[in-house]
Order: C-alpha cells, then sequence, then structure tokens
C-alpha cells in the first residue's frame, strides 16, 4: 500500500506527499505529474502537464477539470462521496465491489500487522491492475515502475478457464468466508472495476479484455442473465452495446461482457464517464438534457451522439432500467479533444422497481416516467418529430422480442424464469408505446 506504517498508539502522522508520474497508452507518452498530499483526514491531489505534453499535436485535455494550461492545478474532493482525484483519474478507481476486497485484505494485514495504517485514497488508486485499469491513464512511481504491474511475462488478468476459482473467492467475500488467498488472488482481478456487484476482469477465448460478472448470493433472479438479455435487446434496437454472452461456470450463469476501452491490438483508448465530462459531484442531481449541452462541444459528431442517447433513455424506459446513473454512461476519445458515446454498457431489468429514471430528463420535467415525456423532449436531442416516431419504433419491435431472445444460447434463460422480468418488460408505458407506432 502507499501508505507507511504508523504505530498503533504513535502520534498523529506527520502530513505526506506522494508524487507520480501520469503516461498514457500503450505507447506510455508521458502527460504529467500527480502529487497527492495528506494530512490527518485533510487530503487533496495536484497535477501539472508537463511542457512536452502541451506542445505536442497529440496533447487533449485528459480529464475536463484540467484544462492545458503551465503549472499545478489543485483538486479537493467537494464531498466525502466524491474523490480527491481529477475526475478522469477518479473514474479507473476501484467502486463498492472492489473497494471492499482492497478493504478486507487490509484488514488482514492489520490483524497480523498493527501498525499499518488505516487505507487513503491514494491507496485505493494506486492498488488497481495497471493491465486492466480502465481507459488509458497510467500511474508511474519514481522508479519507473507502473503501479499495478507485474513482472513480464506474468499477468494478473485470468483466462476463461479460471472463471469457477474467481466465482469461488468472490462468493467467499460475500459470505464474509473468504481467507487471505481468496483475497490476494482476487486482488487487480476484481479491483478495477466499478459496481456494486461481484466481478472480475478476464481474458476471453481471444485474448481480449473482458469482465466477468458473478450471481450474487442475494439474487432472487438471474441478474447476470438479465443483464445479457438487455444488451442484446438493445443491440437489436440499434443501440451501439457492449458485447455480452453468458458462460456457465458449475450451474452459474455468469455474463461475460467485452471491454470496449481497448483496440483489437490491445491498445488502450482513453474513457471518461458521463458524470466527468459534466464535472458532477456524485452528491448533485442532473438532467441528461444538461449532458446533451456539454456534448455539443465536447463529441466528435454531437448529432449522432445526441439521438443514440435520446434511444438510449426510451429503451432504459421500456426495459426498466432505472438504474441509469451518470456513471453508467462513458465517452472515448476520438481526435483533437473531441469525444464520442461509448457502447451502452450496464443495463438491467429491474422488475421490482417503479418505472422513473434516477437521473432528470430535463431540468423542467424530472425523472423521466412516460413516453410522452420522452417524446416531448426529443428535439433537445437533435430529433424531427417523424425521426423520433422511427426510433421508438425500432425500439418497441426490439423490446417485443424479449421472451424470444431470452432464450436463446447467448442468455439461456428457461422459460419457467422468464416470469421473474415479466413486470419489467411487459407492462403499460410498453403497451403504450406499441399503439403510437401502430
Amino acid at each position: 500500500m502507499a501508505a507507511k506504517a504508523a504505530g498503533k498508539h504513535a502520534k498523529p502522522s506527520a502530513p505526506s506527499k506522494v508524487e507520480l508520474d501520469i503516461c498514457i497508452g500503450k505507447a506510455q507518452l508521458p502527460v504529467g505529474k500527480l502529487i497527492y498530499m495528506k494530512d490527518g483526514r485533510r487530503e487533496f491531489s495536484q497535477f501539472a502537464y508537463r511542457e512536452e505534453w502541451l506542445a505536442s499535436q497529440l496533447a487533449f485535455d485528459i480529464s475536463p477539470d484540467l484544462a492545458r494550461i503551465p503549472g499545478y492545478q489543485t483538486r479537493r474532493a467537494p464531498s466525502k462521496e466524491d474523490s480527491c482525484f481529477f475526475l478522469a483519474l477518479a473514474d479507473t478507481e476501484p467502486d463498492a465491489w472492489g473497494r471492499r476486497v482492497i478493504a478486507r485484505a487490509h484488514a488482514k494485514a492489520r490483524a497480523r500487522d498493527s501498525s499499518l495504517e488505516p487505507l487513503s485514497e491514494l491507496d485505493y488508486l494506486c492498488v488497481v491492475d495497471d493491465f486492466s485499469r480502465v481507459g488509458a491513464l497510467r500511474l508511474r512511481d519514481a522508479n519507473g515502475g507502473y503501479l499495478g504491474s507485474v513482472e513480464e511475462g506474468q499477468r494478473t488478468t485470468p483466462p476463461l478457464l479460471e472463471l469457477e476459482k474467481m466465482l469461488a473467492a468472490s462468493r467467499a467475500v460475500e459470505l464474509s468466508q473468504e481467507t487471505t488467498e481468496d483475497l490476494k488472488y482476487l486482488q487487480g482481478k476484481g479491483t478495477s472495476l466499478g459496481g456494486l456487484r461481484p466481478k472480475c476482469t478476464v481474458l476471453d477465448k481471444d485474448g481480449a479484455l473482458a469482465i466477468g460478472k458473478f450471481p450474487s448470493v442475494k439474487d432472487e433472479r438471474s441478474v447476470t442473465q438479465g443483464e445479457v438479455l438487455a444488451l442484446h435487446l438493445a443491440n437489436l434496437a440499434g443501440i451501439n452495446t457492449a458485447e455480452a454472452r453468458i458462460e456457465v461456470v458449475r450451474g452459474s450463469p455468469v455474463a461475460i461482457v467485452r471491454r470496449f476501452d481497448r483496440t483489437p491490438t490491445q491498445a488502450r483508448i482513453p474513457y471518461v464517464s458521463g458524470a466527468t465530462l459534466l464535472q458532477a459531484s456524485r452528491n448533485d442531481e442532473h438532467a441528461y438534457t444538461e449532458m446533451v449541452d456539454e456534448m455539443r462541444s465536447k463529441c466528435i459528431d454531437f448529432a449522432v451522439d445526441a439521438k443514440e442517447l435520446w434511444r438510449r433513455l426510451v429503451f432504459n424506459h421500456l426495459i426498466t432500467n432505472v438504474d441509469d446513473h451518470l456513471q453508467n454512461i462513458g465517452f472515448l476519445y476520438v481526435d483533437k479533444n473531441l469525444w464520442r458515446l461509448a457502447p451502452a454498457f450496464d443495463l438491467n431489468p429491474f422488475p421490482d422497481k417503479d418505472r422513473e429514471s434516477k437521473s432528470w430528463l430535463s431540468e423542467d420535467t424530472g425523472p423521466i416516467t412516460s413516453v410522452d415525456q420522452l417524446l416531448g423532449q426529443a428535439a433537445r436531442f437533435q430529433l424531427e418529430p417523424a425521426e423520433a416516431k422511427q426510433v421508438l419504433t425500432e425500439v418497441v419491435n426490439a423490446v417485443s422480442k424479449w421472451r424470444e431472445i431470452a432464450l436463446t444460447p447467448a442468455v439461456g434463460l428457461l422459460t419457467d424464469e422468464l416470469g421473474d422480468f415479466e413486470p419489467a418488460l411487459e407492462h403499460s408505458e410498453l403497451e403504450k408505446a406499441q399503439a403510437l407506432v401502430a
């Protein structure tokens, strides 16, 4: 861990300072210097671009809150739920599941050595595996070594053959029955990704980077198959989606979702979340129309992405995907400081939830609760009325085929499991949409 040992009953630690180099991509281009400062409970970070980066034709703002100017810029967390790191870096931090694994491992280490200090935000940032860190930003120490990396010829990202072992270790963590070996095994495999549910990074059959998402011991329905079903329906509805399928591991359906922040040659593509694009605090409420306004100057093909976003909002509403927070939208870097909407991911039908979006549609209309509301705002997303109706038609036709798609081998639901998802996928709003496009 980045934090150094301190006696259990010692005086408060002296202020600490850690300097790291930030590089980008497979080419390892140096971008700038990150400084992390901690004094008791107070912590903040600073970043300065390298002169060479500022002068480069390849240069872009690596984070929307980091203007390309000389000198250090400072970031303090606006709330305890937010990161003290600049937002594109914060996008690479582990979220709830990864932090749980890291914290459990550290707790066991402190039980053996009481002099270890509590974890800092820097520890969580640094423990993420370099090979699978989201996006293209990479952290390098003063000795030139990448944090979270392994020796040449070794790897931390396992192949599909190890899914059974990863599932067993993750389940042990959920049940609070994990061993030190379980946690050591999951470090780097299950800590580089966001979200609450158990998951890991995995190499697919062709060597491409993917995510393995496991069933939870708390599940009352097959959530993993529900997500793969939603992704296949979204693709059928004309939405650019992450590739996904189900692999059955000892009777448990594991969702394999391909990473889209890597090229076929495993080059890294810069990535930011929707929250980062808006420079939003996690406590803030935001509307999709705000995102569209921001996309206007940030996206290389604004009209295409705006229309695609509206299509996704219609789809989310019709499948009752109400976990639509801004971290579940992403953008991939293209060129000349411009981005494009990343493929859709983390789509889930919620049959036990009210059909009301987490993010607002607009500041005037509030959360999404009806198809009529979506149609009323279509122009804000660059859609003419006839275009909006055509998009609605395509989405309705796709969602209406959910039973057929659910039974395909790629999803693998059984006929008697379809009832678990029926309330999310067959409801009055779908009937209203079907009547509108009839």
